[in-house]
C-alpha cells in the first residue's frame, strides 16, 4: 500500500446556482498516491431557493448530499477520506478493498499504521520481527528463507555458509575462496603442511588438504631411487622403481641403459656387454660370453656351452642342434664324420 498523506480542509458555505448530478458508478483502482481528507460541512442560513448548500473538496464545489464514498455512497462531508485515482473513498471501503493484510497478526494495515514491505508481502511496522528472536528489523539488517524473515544473527546461525577451515559464517563483503563444493576465508585458504596463505598461487588437493606446490612435491612427488630427486617428466621404472632415465645406467661401466637391452644381476643392472664379460658363461667354439639376452640359445654338454650357432661339426661344419653327436677327444663330430676317422 503506498503512503497516504492526510489533510484537513474545511468547507465554506456559498450560494450556488449550478447543480451537480450524483453518480454510482464503481470500479476497481490501480495502485497510486493517495490522499486523506478530512472535510467538514458548515450550516448556512441561506433561504434561496435557487441555490443551496455546498462542500468544497478535490478542488471542487459539491452539493452536500452528492459528496460520497465512491463504493458505499455514504457521506463523506465532515469524514475524513481517501483520494485514489482522483475517486473519493471512506476509510473503511478504502481499507477493505485497497489495504494489504499483515503477514505477522493476519490483520489489515490500515491508513493510519506505516506498512512495510518485503518481496510482495507486507507488515506492521511492530509486526516486523524476526522469526526466531522475535526482535524488531526496522532499519536493520535482516535475511529471508523459507518465507521467514530473520536477523542477521539469527540467519547466520541457522543458514549462512560456513569457511571449512574455521568454521565461521561468510560476514557481508568477506572474500571467499571456493574449490568444487568447498569453500575457505581468503586467510583460511592454506597449504596444511607450511599454512602459508595459499591466494591466487597454484595448489594440489589431496585426500581433503590442500598443498601448495612446493609442499606436495616434497611429501608426496615421485623421486629418483638412485638420486633422490623429484622426476618432473619422463624417468623409467625397474623393478616398481622410479629412476630418472639418464640415472637408470649400467652398473659397471654407467652407460645409460634407457631404451636399451640389459639384464641383471644380484639386483643391479647391466648392459648386455658388461654383464658378458663379467658373468656370462663362454662359449667352447668362439670364447664369447653367452648372454642368453634376447633370446640367445645355447647348448651345454658337461661343463662346457656353445652358442646355437657354434655347435657344429669338427670337420663337416654342419649344425649338430637336435642331432646326436660324437665327442672325440676335444672336439665334437657327427656321427658320419666320427665313422670316416676310424675307418
Amino acid at each position: 500500500m503506498a503512503d497516504v498523506d492526510v489533510q484537513v480542509q474545511y468547507t465554506t458555505t456559498e450560494r450556488k446556482t449550478r447543480k451537480v448530478k450524483k453518480t454510482s458508478k464503481r470500479r476497481e483502482s490501480k495502485d497510486g498516491d493517495v490522499t486523506v481528507t478530512e472535510v467538514e460541512q458548515t450550516n448556512t442560513t441561506n433561504t434561496n431557493d435557487d441555490g443551496g448548500e455546498y462542500t468544497k473538496a478535490m478542488n471542487k464545489d459539491w452539493h452536500s448530499g452528492h459528496f460520497c464514498c465512491w463504493q458505499c455512497d455514504e457521506s463523506l462531508t465532515g469524514q475524513r477520506y481517501v483520494l485514489r485515482d482522483e475517486h473519493p473513498f471512506c476509510i473503511k471501503c478504502y481499507e477493505s478493498v485497497f489495504a494489504n493484510g499483515c503477514e505477522e497478526c493476519n490483520k489489515i494495515i490500515g491508513i493510519d499504521s506505516k506498512d512495510l514491505s518485503y518481496k510482495d508481502k507486507h507488515w506492521h511496522e511492530a509486526c516486523f520481527l524476526c522469526a526466531k528472536c522475535r526482535v524488531s528489523l526496522v532499519d536493520k539488517q535482516f535475511g529471508s528463507k523459507l518465507d521467514k524473515i530473520y536477523c542477521g544473527n539469527c540467519y547466520d546461525a541457522q543458514f549462512a555458509s560456513r569457511c571449512d577451515g574455521c568454521g565461521e559464517v561468510f560476514r557481508a563483503g568477506t572474500k571467499k575462496m571456493e574449490y568444487k563444493t568447498r569453500q575457505w576465508h581468503e586467510k583460511c585458504f592454506c597449504c596444511v603442511v607450511c599454512k602459508n596463505p595459499i591466494g591466487t598461487k597454484s595448489f594440489i588437493p589431496r585426500e581433503q588438504e590442500i598443498y601448495c606446490a612446493g609442499c606436495y612435491e616434497d611429501k608426496f612427488a615421485t623421486r629418483c631411487v638412485k638420486c633422490n630427486k623429484i622426476i618432473t617428466q619422463g624417468g623409467v621404472t625397474y623393478k616398481n622403481e622410479p629412476w630418472h632415465r639418464e640415472c637408470f645406467t649400467c652398473t659397471h661401466c654407467n652407460s645409460s641403459l634407457a631404451g636399451q637391452r640389459f639384464t641383471s644381476r644380484d639386483d643391479k643392472a647391466y648392459c648386455a656387454e658388461c654383464y658378458g664379460e663379467l658373468f656370462a658363461k663362454r662359449c667352447t667354439s668362439c670364447t664369447k660370453p653367452i648372454t642368453g639376452i634376447g633370446g640367445t640359445r645355447f647348448i651345454s654338454f658337461e661343463d662346457r656351452h656353445w652358442h646355437n650357432d657354434c655347435f657344429i661339426c669338427a670337420h663337416c661344419k654342419n649344425s649338430l642342434v637336435g642331432k646326436g653327436f660324437i665327442v672325440v677327444e676335444q672336439d665334437i663330430v657327427c656321427p658320419d664324420c666320427a665313422k670316416e676317422q676310424l675307418m
